[in-house]
Formats: C-alpha cells, sequence, structure tokens
C-alpha cells in the first residue's frame, strides 16, 4: 500500500478553516479571495483559485465537504496524494475558467443588447459601479447580477472528482437524498450533468437558486480530459 498524507482531509480542514474565519472576518476575506466577474473592480486573477476555499454557508460547506470525502478519499488511494491534488486542482481552476468564459460572453451579448436600445455605455457602466439596473428593461438585472455576484464553493472541482469517480468504478450505485434510489455511477453522472446542464441553460433548477451550474460542467468536462489523458497510467505506480 503506497504512503501517502491524506490530502482529502487536509483539503477538508482548509476549506472549515477558511469558511469560519470568514465569517469572523465580514466581508473582506470574501471580496479577497471569492471569485468576481473580471470588470468587477473585486476582480483578482488568483480568485480562479482561491473561490474553491470559499462556501456560501454551513449547509454549502458541509455537502461538498461530505462529496470530496466520499469520492475523493476512493480516488486518492488509487492515485497518491500528488496526483489527487493536481487533479481536484485543475478541474476547480478549469471549473472557474468555463463559468467566468461563459458569464462573460452573456454579459457582452446583454450589455450590447442595452445599448441598441438606447442606453449609453457610460450609463451601463454607472450603473452597474453603483448596483443599479433598469427594472423596465428586460436583462438589465441579469447583467448587474453578472457584474456583482462573486462565485464561492469547491463544487467545481468536486464535480471533476465525481466524473473520476465515473470513470474508475461505473457500476458503484449512487442515490441523490431526492431521488434516493440507487443507480450506477455510468449513468448516474450523466444524468445529474445534464440537469445542470438543462438548469444553466434554461435557468429552472431543483437544486435552488444561485447554484453555479456551469462551474459545474466547467469541472465535469476538465475532470472527464484528465481522464481520458491520463487513461493508460492511472493504475500504474509511476513517478508522476
Amino acid at each position: 500500500m503506497r504512503n501517502y498524507i491524506n490530502a482529502v482531509n487536509v483539503l477538508i480542514a482548509i476549506n472549515a478553516f477558511i469558511y469560519f474565519a470568514s465569517q469572523s472576518a465580514g466581508g473582506q476575506i470574501l471580496n479577497s479571495l471569492a471569485l468576481y466577474f473580471p470588470k468587477n473592480e473585486n476582480f483578482g486573477i488568483w480568485q480562479l483559485f482561491t473561490h474553491m476555499f470559499m462556501h456560501g454557508g454551513v449547509a454549502h460547506l458541509l455537502f461538498n465537504m461530505f462529496a470530496l470525502w466520499m469520492f475523493g478519499t476512493q480516488l486518492e488511494r488509487i492515485w497518491g496524494s500528488r496526483r489527487f491534488l493536481i487533479f481536484y486542482f485543475l478541474s476547480g481552476v478549469g471549473a472557474a475558467i468555463f463559468y467566468t468564459t461563459i458569464n462573460y460572453v452573456q454579459f457582452e451579448r446583454i450589455f450590447n443588447e442595452l445599448v441598441s436600445l438606447g442606453i449609453t455605455p457610460a450609463e451601463l457602466q454607472s450603473s452597474l459601479s453603483e448596483s443599479k439596473y433598469f427594472p423596465s428593461i428586460e436583462n438589465s438585472e441579469k447583467l448587474l447580477r453578472i457584474f456583482q455576484t462573486p462565485m464561492v464553493g469547491a463544487s467545481g472541482a468536486i464535480y471533476g472528482v465525481l466524473v473520476a469517480f465515473g470513470v474508475m468504478f461505473p457500476n458503484t450505485k449512487l442515490a441523490l437524498i431526492f431521488f434516493p434510489v440507487p443507480v450506477a455511477a455510468k449513468y448516474f453522472i450523466p444524468a445529474l450533468l445534464t440537469l445542470d446542464l438543462f438548469a444553466g441553460v434554461t435557468g429552472f433548477s431543483i437544486f435552488g437558486g444561485s447554484v453555479a451550474h456551469f462551474a459545474h460542467i466547467g469541472g465535469a468536462i476538465i475532470g472527464f480530459l484528465l481522464m481520458m489523458y491520463w487513461r493508460n497510467t492511472l493504475l500504474r505506480n509511476d513517478n508522476f
């Protein structure tokens, strides 16, 4: 049995520490570590990484950390800590880049639509800076939401882990709280991703509001691509 530090437990401890530290420090840590839209004054390139350690509430933290422990422990046992951490962080950063790119495309489309309606770029920029929108104009609120709302959470990285788990253990039975029927991972995970994609495109989500569905999709894509890249070496005791 290979020796490794328990990276999953370390990640859980760091996430818990940062969450409770952020609660005592008010909005200062949130503004520094959460992932803001690139045109927002609070944005920093490091946030593509640090957002993974921020969470929006105790339930959010517990759900993500439980999923990390449940699926990540098995992968770390096979891969070792180093490979697992590389996979985890690449999935998380990839999810953030994917999410930000989708938001950027949506922002530019809506911004140009509003300009075509007669609102000047200066007026739009002023409304965004002052956290105001035009109630009578469709999509004005969505533009403000993209600009002002930061993304937090390890979900993107965990979706990468979930996909990797499905590739490694396709016949393992999984279930959701609201759908407690065990289903093989090779069917369960694609179905879950389909729900996320549907929610991201339509805005209708059974998971509740304020969920970064495209971050989930992005993490899953990166996780799948990494698994395809590593598929010939995953079970070897190499020097990766």
